[in-house]
């Protein structure tokens, strides 16, 4: 997907310099605790589903919105996993724009049967086990994400 209007905006002012962007994640799980990745068209790369949050907008809401231009189906957003950032989550596109993306992680629940549904920044979703993750060509910050859902929390669905 393009860069939306606001980021485009924000370019027209700083040019490439660094950008910090708010983002948001989804935490996808099916009944045997497997997570649901998307290879993304940009680095042909596996990750979780999610995406920025535009000026003023719920990170929820955001959020509910990526799942369903992305798969193609609603979603519940349950809670807060956790929040990740720092050199993991930075990235300089082809055009030099750089960013550095600060996202909140959230357990969700899909309605529906998902699909790779935004074909120009999807090529492919698919259940993978934590271990199955390790082995995928993927964006490395996951890890972490994964790792920690994994784990689950007291009092978290995952647990």
């Amino acid at each position: 997907m393009a860069a939306s209007r606001y980021i485009t905006e924000l370019r027209a002012l700083v040019g490439t310099r660094l950008l910090v962007l708010p983002a948001v994640t989804a935490i996808i799980r099916d009944e045997t605790g497997r997570f649901l990745l998307a290879r993304h068209v940009a680095g042909d790369r596996w990750g979780l589903i999610g995406g920025a949050v535009e000026p003023l907008e719920d990170p929820r809401a955001a959020l509910a919105r990526e799942v369903h231009e992305e798969l193609g189906v609603p979603c519940d957003v349950l809670e807060v996993l956790d929040s990740y950032g720092g050199h993991e989550l930075a990235n300089e596109y082809p055009n030099g724009d750089r960013v550095s993306y600060v996202t909140t992680a959230y357990v969700c629940a899909i309605r529906g049967v998902p699909r790779a549904f935004e074909t120009d920044e999807l090529s492919d979703i698919g259940w993978f086990s934590p271990s199955e993750v390790g082995e995928l060509h993927r964006f490395h910050w996951i890890d972490r994400v994964i790792s920690d859902a994994d784990r689950g929390r007291p009092g978290d669905p995952l647990a």
